[in-house]
């Protein structure tokens, strides 16, 4: 029995090795080692959501198969007009946020955007993010949404990397001790991003 166990497992990581090229595999690799360095954190960092204010109990974060066919690159498409808009936090709070420009990319044949906004600290720096939702928003997504970072780059020119494989929920899909910022509805995406993390609690 142990034999035939070890012999389908071979068989489905054969499967999956002739499924892509090697560059892609060393990516999905590459992805796979940070999500394991990322569990490793929040278990043991005590400035991880789960040990920082309320001890909440941890198991590994729950994760999409890499799919590298959610890996785009872009230029950045800075708004001419860059509004203050007002957004809320899962606690009810109004937040102020800058709509600063956005990104395209192409899947399965369709034309999707996103936007990204600039935040600032409480000391003044600036800071970029992605947020939105998408088909599986509250099914097997976290139900506010899900974000990804963004570095700015001085180049107007640049390409950039970005990759919802890497897509993360906000520290109040932990504990109800955080508040997060809630994507508008323009930051809908009508797809089903199956990539990146999943829903924390069932």
């Amino acid at each position: 029995m142990r034999s035939l166990t070890l012999l389908i497992l071979t068989v489905l990581l054969v499967s999956c090795s002739n499924e892509y090229p090697p560059e892609e595999l060393k990516y999905i690799n590459e992805i796979e080692a940070y999500r394991a360095k990322k569990n490793e954190y929040m278990l043991n960092n005590p400035d991880s959501p789960f040990n920082y204010k309320v001890k909440v109990e941890f198991h590994n974060l729950n994760y999409f198969d890499v799919d590298p066919a959610f890996r785009f690159h872009s230029k950045l498409y800075e708004y001419e007009k860059k509004d203050t808009i007002t957004i809320f936090g899962t606690k009810g709070e109004s937040r102020e946020t800058v709509r600063y420009g956005y990104i395209t990319f192409v899947y399965n044949n369709n034309s999707y955007s996103v936007n990204v906004y600039e935040g600032s600290t409480k000391s003044g720096e600036k800071y970029y993010s992605i947020w939105f939702t998408d088909r599986t928003t509250s099914e097997e997504s976290y139900g506010v949404g899900r974000y990804l970072d963004f570095e700015l780059n001085s180049d107007t020119e640049y390409i950039y990397d970005i990759d919802f494989n890497l897509a993360y929920n906000p520290y109040c899909a932990y504990s109800k001790d955080y508040s997060c910022a809630i994507p508008t509805k323009e930051d809908y995406l009508d797809l089903a991003v199956k990539a990146g993390e999943k829903k924390f609690h069932d």
